[in-house]
């Protein structure tokens, strides 16, 4: 039985794959690999399921920062 972590983590993990929908799938597990090895200095291997989600959160919030303000910056272009 899957877990509501590990629920809620393939949740915004699917999320981050709208987010980024120019990036792998394979790409982006590697590169949240990166990122739980940067917050936890754990690998993903060994990093447990809460700090991985606390990573996808970060992920996620730092993704649609940046859509913001693209989309900021091209209505400003658009004027």
């Amino acid at each position: 039985m899957i877990s509501a972590t590990q629920s809620e983590a393939l949740a915004i993990l699917a999320e981050l794959c709208e987010l980024s929908p120019d990036v792998r799938l394979g790409q982006l597990l590697a590169h949240l690999g990166f990122l739980g090895e940067d917050q936890t200095g754990r690998s993903l291997w060994d990093i447990e399921d809460e700090q991985f989600l606390a990573v996808l959160y970060q992920h996620r919030e730092e993704l649609a920062e940046r859509r913001q303000q693209s989309s900021e910056s091209h209505a400003l272009h658009l004027k």
